[in-house]
């Protein structure tokens, strides 16, 4: 069964993320990848699931469906858009997964939202205080119920992410 866990920040998730992407690359070398590290465990001094979410812009994503293999070689599931139109999904690890990687084309909206809401909660350290105290309540009352933690932050991922791309457009980027 799945847990569903929020712990405090660990000093050694940009390692984790700089180890799993320097192999990611090299895998996917020939597609000329842009790799950042993104989510929770990507924002200093947030709480998180201890899970690492990658960010792999290409492209074009459906180049990666010829990699398949080299990601199942690296010990990722290969998950295909999961419910993400333009997407590619790859978890490691199997009942509780290390590592997410989400890959888009370069510019995607999906893209830009994840890349804006981490640099909107690192430059909004009082919006991610408020985040990592949700994301514990919520992760003590979901019964390890992916479902049920995803809904609880639902309203609060929704209202930051809009605030993070009009942000984020404004500073050109």
């Amino acid at each position: 069964m799945r847990t569903i866990e929020v712990v405090t920040p660990r000093p050694e998730w940009p390692a984790m993320y700089r180890q799993e992407a320097a192999r990611l690359h090299a895998a996917i070398a020939d597609l000329l990848p842009t790799l950042h590290h993104i989510g929770s465990t990507s924002v200093p001094g947030l709480a998180a699931k201890p899970v690492i979410d990658i960010l792999i812009e290409v492209d074009d994503v459906a180049s990666l469906d010829a990699y398949d293999d080299a990601f199942e070689a690296l010990g990722y599931r290969v998950r295909g858009e999961y419910g993400i139109p333009g997407r590619r999904l790859f978890q490691k690890g199997a009942v509780n997964p290390t590592h997410n990687v989400h890959a888009f084309a370069r510019g995607h909206a999906d893209a830009v939202r994840h890349l804006a809401f981490r640099d909107y909660l690192i430059a909004h350290p009082e919006v991610a205080r408020e985040y990592g105290a949700l994301k514990k309540r919520v992760a003590a009352a979901c019964n390890n119920d992916i479902q049920r933690y995803c809904d609880g932050k639902d309203a609060f991922v929704k209202e930051h992410e809009r605030r993070a791309v009009a942000w984020w457009e404004a500073s050109e980027r």
